[in-house]
């Protein structure tokens, strides 16, 4: 096949890195992956970097998807190429990822030729678990210093003010929220993902939202700030407005996962006297700025209604292609107050500014996206247990 562009090893790349990272720069093509532990190949067709649909053996859409996570030994390549195929696979590429991983782990997907997995044990020797994130390739040209951290020791503590964003480099560390029971882990997050948000050091020395423990000993990459700031100020206002919104949800969806300012009366309310701006599950290609007023991101699941997110001016919601964070149009609603104005923008000149963002931006706008995917995720479990 002339046209492939990437083939590597599933022991090298597991699928769902694959997936991200053929999701992060909007791939269309076919992933096929081959076995010697199975007689067929499986496929997935993907379209601006989201499964459309899938098949292996008597298996089609998410059932294969799920199905060929379990092969993890094997090779892969993806190719360019016209996916012409109906969209029957609804879920965001993040959920999937999710949803596979935990159903591997559950042993509700079978596994396909011999597997171990290593368990990462907590301060109290009990077995994580909680996912480890990982990050996009770390772009070296902003790490301007190397700090090491041992094991148990704080890189960040909550409350506390501060400015520096670090890359880490090797390692995993844990993010740990305060709350009224005592300390929660949110996240673990490993190689490429970032410590500290664009906001912080826009800011000038915000106040830290959460506690950072090294997990093992941990090598971490200080961040060129100047040339941050440098490069953030070069952005489209609604590219700026995009980063700094994600930054908010990311802080208030990890609040709702640890049970922080969770109204369920006017939850109740806001459905009963709203309808949806965005309903979850349809398609919607519109990206939204707040005018005036405000928006709720409210996903429905196991019966409840979750309130995510609470938007107000300067916020973005709808339908942005080129990243997931696991919420609206796919995995969540958006509810408007009665006053509010919104502006729409061209999504495919926010994807070709997207596309010529330096890579730094871009991991950092991807990483932020997995976190609110998987610290929903978190927030969604919470509320169902109450």
């Amino acid at each position: 096949m002339n046209n492939i562009v990437l083939a590597g090893s599933l022991e090298f790349l597991s699928l769902g890195e694959v997936l991200q990272l053929l999701g992060s720069i909007g791939s269309t093509g076919i992933l096929r992956i081959t076995s010697k532990y199975a007689w067929n190949p499986g496929l997935i067709y993907l379209l601006n970097g989201n499964p459309v649909n899938a098949s292996v053996d008597s298996l089609s859409g998410i059932e294969a998807v799920y199905s060929l996570f379990g092969w993890t030994e094997g090779d892969f390549e993806f190719t360019l190429e016209q996916v012409e195929t109906e969209n029957v696979i609804k879920k965001s590429r993040m959920e999937i990822i999710l949803d596979s991983l935990r159903m591997l782990d559950d042993g509700v997907i079978k596994k396909l030729g011999p597997v171990s997995f290593d368990k990462i044990s907590d301060s109290s020797g009990k077995s994580a678990t909680i996912s480890i994130i990982k990050g996009p390739l770390v772009d070296y040209m902003y790490v301007v210093d190397e700090e090491e951290f041992t094991d148990g020791q704080e890189i960040v503590m909550e409350g506390k003010h501060g400015n520096w964003i670090w890359v880490i480099l090797e390692g995993v560390v844990e993010i740990i929220k305060k709350t009224a029971h005592g300390p929660v882990t949110i996240l673990r997050i490993g190689d490429g993902a970032f410590i500290g948000s664009i906001a912080s050091f826009l800011m000038g020395g915000s106040v830290r939202s959460a506690t950072v423990v090294a997990n093992g000993n941990v090598q971490l990459g200080v961040m060129d700030l100047k040339r941050l700031s440098i490069d953030f100020s070069c952005l489209s206002d609604e590219f700026k407005e995009i980063v700094l919104s994600l930054d908010k949800r990311l802080k208030q969806v990890t609040e709702r996962a640890v049970g922080i300012n969770i109204d369920y009366d006017r939850i109740d309310r806001l459905i009963k006297d709203n309808k949806p701006i965005v309903k979850q599950g349809e398609a919607e290609d519109k990206i939204y700025i707040i005018l005036e007023g405000e928006a709720w991101i409210v996903r429905y699941t196991d019966n409840k209604h979750v309130m995510l997110a609470n938007l107000c001016k300067g916020d973005v919601f709808g339908h942005v292609p080129f990243f997931d964070t696991g919420h609206e149009p796919f995995s969540a609603s958006v509810y408007g107050s009665n006053d509010l104005e919104v502006r729409t923008v061209n999504p495919e000149d926010l994807r070709n500014e997207y596309n010529h963002l330096p890579s730094i931006f871009k991991n950092i706008v991807e990483d932020v996206a997995t976190c609110i995917s998987v610290t929903t995720r978190l927030a969604c479990k919470y509320i169902k247990e109450q």
